[in-house]
């Protein structure tokens, strides 16, 4: 499981490097192979070991193209989708197109979020949580039940 919070920067080649904490395991779990494509929800991309996009790429293909909204996931992620491989100094390239979709400039976060990254632009990422914490004081009524489910 990948967790946590990284600063990182995009060097002028669009090189990004991976945290030092999940590189050995990104070469033992994936030889070092990855896929990354955009968020079909956030401005962001998220990064995924090849063995977990696999996984994600036989649950995209069983969704129907007759709905609209799975639809959307299947073009937006399979058609984005690109390999990298982690070079000797544990970076990968992002590609222009995905760079300008997830506004990524010379500060980006990395966080950890199980199965996958996600990747964004550092001062997105700060509007973005400021947003999101902002609207859970404002809507600080009662927790779905699926979060309700976490506590312990």
């Amino acid at each position: 499981m990948f967790r946590g919070f990284s600063t990182v920067s995009i060097d002028n080649k669009g090189r990004v490097a991976i945290p030092s904490r999940f590189r050995e395991r990104l070469r033992g779990l994936a030889d070092g192979r990855l896929v990354q494509t955009l968020s079909p929800l956030d401005r962001a991309l998220w990064l995924y070991p090849l063995p977990e996009w696999e996984s994600i790429e036989t649950k995209l293909a069983a969704l129907s193209d007759f709905d609209r909204q799975s639809r959307r996931a299947k073009q937006m992620m399979r058609g984005y989708a690109t390999d990298a491989e982690l070079d000797t100094q544990g970076r990968i390239l992002i590609p222009q197109v995905l760079r300008e979709y997830a506004s990524l400039n010379r500060q980006a976060v990395v966080l950890g979020q199980g199965n996958k990254f996600e990747i964004w632009d550092l001062r997105a990422w700060q509007e973005q949580r400021d947003a999101w914490l902002e609207q859970v004081g404002r809507e600080a009524g009662e927790p779905s039940e699926m979060l309700k489910s976490l506590s312990l």
